[in-house]
């Protein structure tokens, strides 16, 4: 069976996709003589992806790492610099607020796992943290170097890393720009597991085969319900939202009488895709 029903959009200029198990998709960075810095045309190849694979019936998960020894550096600061130029169109400048949300900002529908095979610098560090599951490389290191460049880490990491870490800790990684390691992103909860660089994106499959198996369904009600937590003040609110919404789509499904009817009748389901 082919591995999705919809082609992809064409990604000539960043990425590379492939499918290494039924219903994950694995999204490749794949500029390694620039650490896979990110060019305004590689985001908006991003872009088309991201939005291809939230409505793509046959895929659940995504897995996005790097070629090379780079995760990310983040955005290209030599385009950054090009485009502050005094002849330059100041609205095209790359620290505009773009018509696109990039990783780092998005919502979406499906969870996305980071492998991070090396350096996550800037925006790379940014996609890192606004992912759903991150799995990283022993020698992988992490940074918001934009302060030290004269700019800020505005691409939607700061709020993020606040609540996942706290702001202490969120407040010395943005305000000072240092490096830090994959072991403390993972004692600070921003890292699932930690692995061999080798592993590092059989480890993220593994973890994605694990999701994939589950009701297409649920798994998007399921995230639906965990960023409306993250993201919204309220915890109550935020159940009632996911109840009203997701949940009351999946409940109108086929596959929560494909699960019910299966665990009675002792077998392993047969999902539909998603709906929802």
């Amino acid at each position: 069976m082919a591995p999705t029903e919809t082609p992809p959009p064409p990604t000539p200029t960043f990425l590379k996709l492939s499918y290494p198990a039924p219903r994950v998709l694995l999204i490749r960075m794949d500029r390694p003589r620039d650490l896979n810095a990110m060019s305004t045309a590689a985001q908006w190849e991003m872009d088309s992806v991201w939005k291809w694979f939230d409505l793509e019936p046959l895929l659940s998960v995504a897995i996005i790492t790097g070629t090379g020894r780079a995760f990310s550096a983040g955005a290209d600061l030599k385009e950054w610099n090009s485009s502050m130029a005094d002849d330059a169109d100041p609205k095209n400048r790359v620290g505009n607020a773009p018509a696109f949300k990039p990783l780092s900002r998005r919502l979406g529908k499906k969870p996305v796992i980071a492998a991070v095979n090396g350096l996550a610098m800037g925006a790379g560090c940014e996609f890192v943290i606004n992912c759903d599951l991150v799995i990283a490389a022993e020698d992988a290191y992490f940074a918001l170097p934009e302060v030290r460049r004269g700019v800020a880490a505005i691409g939607g990491a700061l709020p993020r890393l606040i609540r996942s870490a706290g702001l202490q800790r969120a407040s010395e990684l943005a305000l000072t720009g240092r490096n830090a390691t994959a072991q403390e992103m993972f004692q600070w909860g921003i890292v699932n597991k930690v692995v061999p660089r080798e592993k590092v994106v059989d480890e993220a499959v593994r973890y994605a085969e694990l999701v994939a198996k589950n009701s297409p369904d649920a798994i998007i009600c399921t995230r639906a319900g965990l960023r409306q937590g993250w993201e919204t003040a309220s915890v109550e609110r935020a159940v009632e939202w996911t109840l009203e919404k997701e949940f009351a789509e999946l409940q109108r499904g086929e596959n929560i009488l494909e699960g019910l009817k299966a665990f009675a009748e002792k077998r392993e389901p047969r999902w539909k895709a998603s709906k929802l």
